[in-house]
């Protein structure tokens, strides 16, 4: 079995760690985290949004390294297919994709509005009014998904990289309190109360509170 590390950033903050680390879970990969310093002011480019490219999170696998949560994916598809990454018919697996691809390139109101905080709860937020299209957008997307397959996951009975990619969308939605119809709010919930996002999330509460200057204004 090759040697294989997950570099990644905090727990608390860093929605892209999260989502390569939930990868590397569902694929069934046996790794070592390697956390990033902090300190290092690359990590606070990225936890601040600020970076134009995240070298986080980092998957070390024998000889091969990737970096970039799709190129994560795509890689562990392709190297563990039998895992159902990806969706097996080619027109969802299309579908699969281009949320994905969504995700991974869009929603910067969002990801500035409603900042990854997995310890924090605000019982009302007043989200600014650039995040509210992305919001609508991934309600639109949620429920088209869900009704097209049937959930209870994105893709139907199993979690897919889409899960993955929108699973930190769900915890910000927690953090913020947004506001979701009853289909929407059980899906939140599912992906929240998912072993794997129960793991992480412990990780993140155990994490120091004070770890890099976070109180810039998004």
């Amino acid at each position: 079995m090759p040697d294989t590390t997950l570099t990644i950033s905090s727990k608390n903050y860093s929605s892209w760690s999260l989502r390569g680390w939930l990868l590397c879970k569902m694929a069934g990969l046996v790794f070592r985290e390697v956390p990033i310093d902090l300190d290092d002011a690359g990590a606070r480019r990225e936890l601040l949004l600020l970076s134009p490219s995240v070298l986080v999170p980092r998957l070390t696998h024998g000889d091969v390294v990737v970096w970039d949560t799709l190129a994560i994916a795509e890689y562990l598809n392709e190297t563990y297919p039998k895992k159902g990454l990806l969706p097996k018919e080619k027109v969802v697996r299309a579908h699969c994709r281009a949320v994905s691809g969504e995700m991974h390139s869009g929603f910067y109101n969002l990801r500035s509005a409603l900042s990854m905080n997995i310890k924090a709860r605000h019982e009302s937020f007043k989200v600014f009014t650039g995040a509210r299209p992305d919001i609508e957008r991934i309600k639109e997307i949620w429920t088209e998904c869900l009704d097209a397959y049937g959930g209870p996951w994105l893709f139907g009975a199993n979690p897919t990289v889409a899960d993955a990619m929108y699973a930190p969308v769900c915890s910000r939605f927690q953090t913020y309190a947004v506001d979701l119809p009853p289909q929407l709010a059980t899906y939140r919930d599912m992906v929240l109360d998912w072993d794997l996002m129960r793991e992480w999330a412990d990780g993140a509460k155990a994490e120091a509170d004070e770890i890099i200057e976070l109180e810039v204004e998004f």
